[in-house]
């Protein structure tokens, strides 16, 4: 029997709850491990809940508590998530969580503190939701040489992009009904803006590079000056836009970064809709492979989280090992990435436009006037900004 204790009794943490004591038998038969769930850690009590006499106030409770092997970290945030679960690793006790923002700021650190005391640091759940990822990173792709991870890696904007297409409707419109149905936040800024994609996607730059890829250093846009008419040009160019998080290992350098962009309709992720998530890892020898499902909520990411629980019961005493060095990564400054983009200029002077991106294809709309748009050939975004420099620029989307 494996006692497991839950810091965070919210949303994935009473899901996790759920999916091990409902799930209790299949576990157990799959796996060989029965999960005990001993104490539930949160500043609030559950009166009628079935789990009310598990609740704790005082982490020391648990901490204290030899028998206690596991522990679910589901508070979200970096404190005080980094106090207790540097304890709980320093003392041996092995820990996985969902929160992306720990382990996109703690990561390296934590993983070294659970490599010294001979237990583990599992964050399945810190990325995707309940798609598996991780895991096949640090396993089923080991043979392979990472050389791009591009991921629709937050549910709430790819729902607004999808309404946005689907019903001409205006950001703000969508946004509003997003928070109505609980996909998005009284305050969405993190997901609207590309942060949270920023911080899944320095995780999986990190794993896929073996080093650190800061948050800080993956340049991130949003979508919220997104309208109908770019979505008009993408329809006549027969392409999606999507919130895209990038992590390509090329040549001219290794580049991370969250943008908009114009998806081809064979892409795999242009077929992602709503709140789903879907995530294209593309190895040297293996080529492209897709993980698609639920990003984010309750059941979908308390799954993943009790899948680490698992793997750490099975693994007491021992290291799970996760290639992540505290060593920053080089990551290149996006200007040196080379792609295409969407153009939209204002006026009606196409020659100029051609003259300053020979070779790009004009695109207009009904649904704009007094503008026109050029798709551009291949170029690095340093000599795009040049090139764009001397035209009325109302917006550019990326390829």
């Amino acid at each position: 029997m494996a006692k497991v204790a839950v810091f965070g009794y919210g949303t994935v943490g009473s899901g996790a709850v759920e999916v091990m004591v409902k799930n209790a038998e299949e576990i157990a038969k799959k796996t060989g491990v029965s999960l005990e769930v001993a104490y539930i850690l949160d500043l609030r009590d559950f009166p009628g809940d079935p789990m009310e006499d598990k609740v704790v106030h005082d982490v020391e409770v648990i901490l204290n508590d030899p028998e206690v092997k596991v522990i679910c970290e589901t508070m979200g945030g970096v404190n005080p998530a980094y106090t207790f679960t540097k304890r709980a690793l320093e003392l041996g006790k092995s820990v996985c969580t969902s929160n992306k923002e720990l382990v996109a700021a703690k990561g390296p650190e934590l993983l070294e503190i659970a490599k010294a005391n001979n237990c583990s640091y599992l964050f399945e759940a810190s990325v995707g939701g309940g798609i598996p990822i991780i895991r096949p990173l640090l396993t089923c792709l080991t043979a392979e040489k990472i050389e791009a991870i591009q991921g629709i890696l937050n549910g709430t904007t790819n729902y607004i992009l999808t309404k946005m297409s689907d019903e001409g409707a205006d950001f703000a419109d969508v946004l509003k009904k997003a928070q109505e149905l609980g996909y998005a936040e009284k305050d969405p800024t993190a997901d609207v803006e590309g942060h949270d994609a920023g911080r899944k996607i320095a995780i999986l730059s990190s794993l896929a590079m073996g080093q650190t890829v800061s948050y800080d250093d993956v340049y991130t846009e949003g979508i919220t000056k997104i309208t109908p008419v770019d979505f008009a040009y993408a329809r006549a160019l027969g392409l999606q836009i999507k919130l895209i998080a990038m992590s390509k290992m090329t040549e001219d350098g290794n580049f991370a970064l969250v943008t908009p962009r114009l998806l081809d309709a064979k892409s795999p992720l242009a077929c992602v809709q709503d709140v789903f998530n879907g995530i294209l890892v593309t190895g040297n020898m293996l080529g492209d492979s897709m993980y698609y499902g639920k990003g984010a909520g309750k059941l979908a990411t308390a799954s993943a989280v009790v899948g680490d629980v698992i793997e750490e019961a099975k693994n007491e005493g021992r290291t799970i090992p996760v290639l992540w060095k505290a060593e920053k990564a080089a990551v290149s400054n996006y200007k040196d990435l080379s792609q295409q983009y969407l153009v939209r200029i204002a006026g009606t002077d196409e020659a100029a436009a051609l003259a300053a991106f020979p070779g790009g294809k004009v695109v207009k709309v009904a649904e704009a006037d007094n503008e026109f748009a050029v798709l551009t050939e291949n170029m690095k975004e340093c000599d795009y900004d040049a090139k764009a420099a001397g035209l009325s620029v109302i917006s550019m989307i990326r390829m």
